[in-house]
Formats: structure tokens, sequence, C-alpha cells
């Protein structure tokens, strides 16, 4: 797969964000770029112009882990975009049939996963992967997100939720954070396995569906989620705010266990507690009418 579109793409962005006085550079006459010029990023890396250029051009193969530290120097990446310029740089390495094949298809949820998400009833909680699909939740975490699984359309997916679906707005008081928190986290997902062929087909349906998400798309940010604060405004308890924790699976499958909690004390604990109540009664209902339809003669 040629990424070098990717690559001079990020590392084009990243060079126009950057002022000379920031990066401690003199400034003189009149400059027609809004960031740093190639020059002078080569400058602060210790490498040529010419080669810094074939670096912008998209060429990373066979670039050294000293000069990429250079480069991310350079150009102040933060933990995150580091990351995401050696992923760039792995995958414009030589393909091996490894590579190919990694992360096709939807991972299987392990029996002692489920498990783990099933046993947090006080927290929602699920198994994502590294496309943002929900793959496993427990019942409060469907509560939380009853407006998603309730929207067919979006296939339990978070992403194509978010930009697609209108009672993502409603559901995100801060939409927008969110939604370039997801673009972001895709931007990751697409350097480290760029033959996942569900993830692109993703990226290239919401970017045909959606000019918000194209635009977030194009910004070149990137983002992994860890730890995070998420405010929602649910349609039966109405407002909360949550503490989000990531914890990725230590295997190569891609999953991860997403969970959300309240502070003690807080109002947002006390409309989970309420959730749960409404969840478990809503669970009922739809059990007696699943009976019902099994004894209707």
């Amino acid at each position: 797969m040629d990424n070098r579109d990717a690559v001079s793409a990020f590392l084009r962005s990243r060079r126009d964000r950057i002022t000379p006085g920031q990066a401690g550079l003199p400034v003189y006459g009149q400059r027609r770029v809004p960031g740093l010029r190639r020059g002078e990023v080569a400058t602060l890396a210790g490498v040529s112009v010419e080669y810094y250029t074939r670096l912008e051009r998209g060429n990373l193969q066979g670039v050294s882990d000293s000069v990429l530290d250079a480069v991310a120097r350079a150009l102040r990446l933060d933990a995150t975009e580091r990351m995401y310029l050696y992923d760039l740089a792995r995958a414009a390495g030589p393909a091996t049939a490894a590579r190919a094949r990694q992360r096709q298809g939807r991972p299987t949820v392990r029996p002692s996963v489920a498990r783990i998400v099933a046993g947090m009833p006080g927290l929602p909680a699920f198994v994502m992967n590294n496309r943002l699909d929900a793959l496993a939740a427990n019942p409060l975490g469907r509560a939380l997100y009853s407006e998603m699984y309730a929207d067919v359309a979006s296939g339990g997916n978070v992403v194509r939720f978010a930009f697609l679906a209108r009672a993502a707005r409603r559901l995100y008081t801060d939409w927008e954070r969110m939604a370039r928190f997801t673009v972001g986290a895709l931007r990751v997902e697409a350097a480290r396995n760029p033959h996942d062929r569900e993830l692109s087909r993703l990226i290239g349906e919401l970017s045909t569906r959606s000019d918000e998400f194209r635009v977030m798309w194009g910004s070149q940010d990137v983002h992994v989620f860890r730890d995070s604060t998420k405010r929602f405004r649910h349609p039966v308890v109405g407002d909360l705010e949550l503490d989000q924790e990531t914890m990725y699976l230590p295997d190569d499958s891609g999953l991860s266990v997403l969970v959300y909690s309240a502070a003690p004390g807080t109002p947002a604990e006390n409309a989970l507690k309420l959730l749960a109540g409404w969840s478990a009664t809503t669970g009922q209902e739809q059990d007696a009418e699943s009976a019902g339809e099994l004894h209707r003669p």
C-alpha cells in the first residue's frame, strides 16, 4: 500500500502550524508560507534540505529511527503524533504476508473478556475494535448508547453513528470534540493497519457521506483513546459527565475494553443508577414481549 500522500500531508500540516518564532528562528522579509519552510525544518532536524524534501514528498522507506526522532523534535510532535509518524514509516517498508493479513474482519471477543464486561453491572462497559465497532456491551452500556443501538444504519460503529445520525448530536454535549477524537483515532489505525480493508471502506464511506468528516480527516490530527471525560445528554436521565478509561488487550487483536464511571457523590453517579433501573425495566418488558410472541396462538 502506497502511503506517500498520507506522509506528505501529515508532515506539511505539522510544519505549517509552527512559526519561526516558536522554533527560535529569526524572521527575514516577507514569508509566503504559514509556518516553517522546508529548509528551516531540515536545519532544526540536522539533515540536508534535499533529504527532508524527499521525506516530505512521502518517501519514508528506509529512514532511520534517529532521523525520525530528529524530525519529530523539529516539528514538535507530541507522543501520539510521533507514534503515528513511526507507523507511517513502518507501513512504507516492504510488505509481508503477515502484515497483509493483519486484522481482517472482526476479531472474536474471548468469553473471559465478555465475562469481565458483564461483571461490571454498575458501569457502562464495551469491547471495541480498532475501527470503533462496539463488539460487545453490558446492559448499562447498551442503555447509555441506546440511540446508537436503535439506529440500525450505524451498525454499532461509534464513528458512523457520530457523523451520520442526528441523535448523536443530541447525545454528545461536546459533539465536535468527540467527533474529532474519533477521526484522529481512525487516522492512527489507518497508519498502523494499512491493509485493513474494512477500515479503508469505513473511511471512504464517511468521507463520501459527511462533509464534516471529510474536513476533519483533512486536518491530519491524530488521537489515541486512553482516559478522558465525556459529557452526555441522555434522553431518559439527562446530563451525565463520565470519566472514560480505555484498556487495550495485551494481544494483537486490536480490541480494547472501554469503561465509563462517575465520581462518587456526583449527579452523574445518581443518573447512572437511574439509567441502570431504566435498563432493567426495559429489559424485562422486552423479555415479556418476546414471551408473549412465543405463546401467541
